[in-house]
């Protein structure tokens, strides 16, 4: 078996070499390929925070990632038509700079995921599942009806935002900047995991009433969890409306909130890097497969079914020889 360690540092390596290959290739494709993996990564990170650590299985946090989306979409449209954006009597003006658009949409999605956790947190099992779900059509359907930024049709952005010292429509540059944040991301994760709030949370998910004992509140360390976990996902949201220069309210649709668990269990739950192997993997898929077949999801669906009946740890459990986290 391959010590974990070591396996995470092949990932990390693999991450890098791809892009520098295409470079040499002259296959800016590939580059905008493993960007979209690294962008999904971050987002099923944020999820494995409440999933993995927390056992929250939350199937609205596309409603982060659509919050996120559309954070640098209404900015970035008020720039670009040199129009002022209304906000409870306020007038603010737009921007394409990613470093501001990057912390509102961590802000909003954060306040979105306190309120939503608030409400939700107070069930368990399958209520919290379906309450998620729940806030997660009301936001899709919402933005369909919202006329001013598109509605259903979407709204494009025609020109990339910026970042101080970097040019971000080169495919390499743009690259560089979502790895920086995903390594930020992934040390964030490992520190919380190792923290006396991981540890704590860990326990909270396990046996709660222990934790209570001891003068903990399960709710709010969860709540704390769910939080953070949606302030990340809504950055990704960010970035992958910045990769595409175009938002719909399908960034909202459940069928997001369910491809994040997927990748996160193709990966391994709990694992450091099983996001991050699940969304190379899924990616791969949908760019070979997908030029193949429309029906390629039917093999991701083999992959997850043999996973989840002779792999519990994910990917990474099966080549390290341990299971994951049990949710």
């Amino acid at each position: 078996m391959i010590p974990e360690r070591l396996l995470n540092w092949v990932v990390f390596a693999g991450l890098l070499a791809v892009p520098l290959w295409a470079i040499v290739a002259d296959e800016p494709f590939t580059i905008t390929l493993v960007t979209r993996a690294v962008i999904l990564a971050i987002a099923a990170v944020g999820l494995n925070i409440a999933l993995g650590i927390g056992g929250l299985v939350s199937l609205g946090h596309a409603v982060f990632f659509g919050l996120g989306g559309y954070a640098m979409g209404i900015l970035a449209y008020h720039a670009q038509t040199y129009t002022s954006l209304d906000l409870f009597g306020l007038s603010l003006a737009g921007t394409k700079s990613m470093p501001i658009i990057w912390l509102v949409a961590v802000v909003v999605s954060a306040l979105a995921a306190w309120v939503i956790g608030l409400l939700s947190l107070r069930t368990s099992g399958v209520y919290f599942i379906m309450i998620t779900l729940a806030f997660g059509q009301m936001f899709y359907y919402f933005a369909i009806s919202w006329s001013t930024y598109g509605g259903e049709d979407g709204l494009s952005i025609y020109v990339r935002n910026g970042f101080p010292g970097l040019n971000t429509l080169v495919p390499i540059q743009f690259f560089g900047l979502c790895f920086a944040l995903l390594c930020i991301v992934l040390f964030l994760n490992a520190r919380l995991q190792n923290a006396p709030f991981g540890l704590a949370l860990n326990a909270a998910r396990q046996v709660p009433t222990r934790v209570e004992t001891v003068g903990l509140n399960p709710m709010r360390l969860k709540l704390v969890a769910f939080v953070i976990s949606g302030a990340i996902t809504g950055l990704a949201g960010a970035l992958f409306a910045d990769l595409n220069r175009f938002v719909s309210p399908t960034m909202f649709n459940w069928q997001l909130s369910g491809e994040l668990i997927v990748l996160i269990i193709i990966g391994g739950v709990g694992r450091l890097y099983g996001p991050v192997v699940g969304a190379c993997l899924f990616v791969a898929l949908e760019h070979w497969l997908g030029a193949l077949t429309e029906f390629w999801h039917v093999y991701l669906g083999l992959i997850l079914l043999v996973i989840v009946l002779f792999a519990r740890g994910g990917i990474i459990g099966l080549l390290t020889g341990k299971e994951g986290a049990h949710v």
